[in-house]
């Protein structure tokens, strides 16, 4: 799968929170002294997957071995201390499910279950009892689903070996879902201006992303940023305007004022993110008669892109929304633009998409443009916008829906972003073909519930991304 560029100057990535991942393994302690040599296997086994855990950025927390049902109450304890956003319960060989169902009812965090058998196979010519019970931990598996239904607690798992990498990627799949889980338990959404009038579907009840996620909603307005950019020197401009050149391709439509007057707004976005410790930013102004709120809502889309390939991701059109689906895709490595349907081709079996205003530069195919507008469509202003493709190749839009019982969804659907003929016009727009009529597929996929916009991110990441779902306890639904 292709990856958001890293060869953009002068961007550096936004650092959040890692991932904080619980580890506890166990067996059952009666097997201890009848087999002397399988603890200390047992124990081996667990730091390998301690290690693997370490390596793929990951705070963990490995609070050792349990052997009886006293020593998971103690797990269970420091655990719920720890404040996860998954505990990994390896069952290293058979252990009775009331040493484990404390872990998962009082820590209040998403548990899975791993049985990784030290190889492949066992070598039954050789091996005695104590060496097949090292093989053993899948035989626990039912009884802890079993249980785990019966207690009202999600059940999930992985079964495979030490060395199984098919096995390893299912697991790793979990720990991105968990980094998303991370990313929303403790995002700080910036919410700037007012929504665009008459859009209903963008509309979303504030206390929805607390109440679903843990998530934090900063309401902000245009005299946050206004008085930010008010204090941005000429020097400062000079620089962001040398920094965009180098990243961008400036077409000779772009007019020094508006140039100018965007990298002095980017300049004061940074530092309204840095003050608020913002994670993503939707804003909107409509303004009137060319007042400096006008222009400032007009100047965001430079300093938006910039902060996006950063990894904040900033949308217009007051997208809370679709910021977070944007936030979801960035934190799983794959980028996210902002996006809308811009047309349809059936002769080549396409539907186009993309936007304008503020874009995601680091999954761009090419140097993004920078192109000079006399006017925004739709909206009040006019100045710089951006035009690029997303990369070619497989691509995944991901969305967040909201339901009449203001249930939120996450919304997913497949395809390939393929070379064609563009539109010139200052928006970014991206060829995705879904394999079928592209009018069957805008029926189907606006019958979810999606909404006006979404993320469009690189690779397919539909696993990924059902994980994620399932330990953010959100339906998940696929066109």
């Amino acid at each position: 799968m292709a990856n958001p560029r890293t060869d953009l100057p002068g961007l550096p990535p936004i650092t959040r929170r890692k991932v904080r991942i619980g580890l506890v393994a166990g067996g059952l302690g009666t097997y201890w002294p009848q087999f002397p040599g399988l603890l200390p296997q047992l124990q081996a086994s667990a730091r390998h997957v301690s290690e693997r855990f370490a390596a793929m950025d990951a705070e963990v927390t490995d609070v050792g071995f349990v052997s009886d049902a006293q020593e998971g109450a103690a797990a269970a304890e420091a655990l719920r201390r720890a404040d996860c956003d998954l505990i990994v319960l390896f069952l290293t060989t058979y252990l009775t499910s009331s040493m484990v169902l404390p872990i998962a009812q009082r820590a209040n965090t998403p548990v899975l279950v791993i049985d990784l058998q030290p190889t492949a196979r066992m070598d039954h010519a050789t091996f005695d009892t104590g060496d097949w019970l090292a093989y053993c931990g899948q035989c626990a598996v039912p009884e802890v689903g079993n249980v785990f239904r019966r207690a009202g607690v999600p059940f999930r798992s992985v079964s495979g070996h030490l060395h199984h990498e098919a096995a390893w990627a299912r697991i790793e799949r979990w720990i991105g879902a968990a980094k998303v889980r991370a990313a929303l338990r403790h995002g700080r959404h910036g919410l700037m201006g007012h929504v665009y009038p008459g859009m209903l579907d963008v509309s979303t009840d504030l206390t929805l992303l607390p109440a679903t996620f843990g998530s934090h909603v900063e309401v902000l307005e245009f005299d946050d940023l206004r008085v930010r950019v008010e204090a941005v020197t000429d020097a400062e401009v000079s620089a962001r305007v040398d920094l965009a050149r180098e990243i961008f391709t400036v077409d000779d439509s772009v007019q020094d004022d508006d140039f100018a007057w965007g990298a002095r707004v980017s300049v004061g976005l940074d530092r309204l993110v840095e003050d608020f410790a913002l994670d993503t930013l939707a804003y909107y102004h409509r303004g009137l008669d060319g007042e400096l709120h006008e222009r400032l809502g007009a100047g965001m889309i430079l300093g938006a892109s910039l902060l996006t390939a950063r990894g904040l991701p900033a949308t217009g059109e007051y997208e809370l929304r679709t910021s977070v689906a944007q936030l979801v895709t960035q934190v799983l490595g794959a980028g996210g633009s902002f996006c809308e349907i811009q047309s349809l081709n059936f002769d080549d079996g396409v539907v186009e998409m993309g936007h304008d205003g503020p874009a995601h530069l680091a999954v761009a195919s090419r140097d993004p443009l920078l192109r000079g507008l006399g006017v925004f469509h739709g909206k009040r202003g006019y100045g710089v916008s951006v035009e690029f493709d997303v990369q070619h190749g497989p691509v995944t839009l991901v969305g967040l829906g909201q339901d009449r019982d203001g249930t939120l969804a996450l919304i997913v659907s497949e395809g390939t972003v393929v070379p064609g003929p563009l539109l010139q016009i200052g928006n970014t727009t991206s060829r995705v073909d879904f394999g079928r009529d592209p009018g069957e597929w805008v029926d189907q996929w606006s019958a979810t519930g999606i909404g006006h916009h979404w993320s469009l991110s690189l690779g397919h990441r539909r696993a990924e991304l059902r994980a994620a779902a399932d330990l953010l306890g959100v339906p998940f639904r696929e066109v």
